[in-house]
């Protein structure tokens, strides 16, 4: 079975300066969704959504945009600005699992809310031609939250679930539950996408002979951490290119010199870029060494010394 590969969206990570990049040098993602436009009650799109978004921006990507939101007024002005954009579809985020996010009613917070979700899809299903599909976690408090909404899920022509498998309220601890996943493979019509922890490709594989009938794998931090993985996927191989250090450091410097030129000052590029070394790292021999390495770097030419000296030790080991 062919299969498709998602770039499961990460909020801080995924922009378009991430992705671009990221298709540029690695390849193997066929579709990348958007990290997603939260409103808080104010029906404005921030100039950093709009920058994200546009079409110029992501000339040469499949863009899938997303929404976190548990207010139909909210999902139906998004709606109508990402069509106006020249996208036809719009995933809903039911699966942040951060509680400031939770807390409010929205991400894996909201899928115990089922007569929520099935009044909004309702009401965006009369009065909006927009295509939905759906992230998804499996609850926040357990998984068996999900068995409640999946019926209603089937009332609406969405175009798939994506599940990442597991509840909210561990964050991004402990296991994946795929058990609980089966039990949603078996409760639904929809086409289902699976999410979570494939960050090999011998985990993906596993996955795989698990659940035959998924032909659609979402990768979230396993794509940051490991960037050769969907191509690796695709090519049905575990050996990296000989010049895989070589590739990285282009690809890190576009990234760093992009964020640098958008960034202002110091401290919001050097943030920026320790989160992504905080997964980059696991693809170096000792992930704790490297990462304190960067996290030392006081200033620009600090990390750029960091950053050289990091992957000389690698291409050399």
């Amino acid at each position: 079975m062919s299969h498709t590969l998602l770039s499961s969206p990460l909020q801080g990570f995924t922009d378009y300066k991430f992705r671009n990049a990221f298709n540029h040098f690695f390849g193997g993602i066929d579709t990348f969704y958007s990290p997603y436009i939260r409103l808080n009650g104010k029906m404005v799109i921030k100039n950093s959504y709009q920058r994200d978004l546009l079409l110029e921006n992501n000339n040469t990507l499949e863009v899938i945009p997303q929404i976190i939101t548990n207010d139909v007024d909210e999902f139906l002005f998004v709606s109508k600005y990402v069509r106006e954009l020249g996208y036809n579809e719009l995933n809903w985020n039911l699966g942040c699992p951060y509680p400031m996010v939770t807390k409010r009613g929205m991400g894996s917070g909201l899928i115990s809310d089922a007569k929520k979700i099935d009044n909004i899809l309702h009401q965006v299903h009369n009065e909006s031609d927009i295509l939905v599909s759906m992230k998804m976690r499996m609850g926040y408090e357990n998984p068996e939250e999900i068995l409640d909404v999946l019926p209603i899920l089937d009332k609406y022509p969405l175009k798939n679930i994506a599940i990442h498998a597991r509840i909210g309220k561990q964050l991004y601890k402990g296991g994946t539950d795929l058990d609980s996943f089966q039990k949603c493979l078996d409760n639904t019509k929809h086409k289902m996408y699976y999410n979570g922890d494939i960050t090999s490709v011998a985990a993906f594989k596993k996955l795989q002979q698990r659940f035959t009938t998924i032909d659609h794998w979402m990768i979230g931090r396993g794509l940051i951490a490991d960037p050769f993985l969907p191509s690796m996927i695709k090519s049905n191989t575990t050996t990296y290119p000989k010049n895989r250090f070589d590739i990285f450091n282009e690809f890190h410097d576009r990234i760093y010199q992009e964020y640098d030129a958008a960034l202002s000052g110091p401290t919001p590029i050097k943030m920026k870029m320790l989160g992504f070394w905080e997964y980059f790292s696991q693809s170096f021999s000792n992930p704790q060494k490297t990462y304190k390495k960067i996290k030392k770097a006081s200033n620009a030419k600090k990390y750029e010394i960091a950053v050289r000296e990091i992957l000389k030790e690698a291409k050399n080991g």
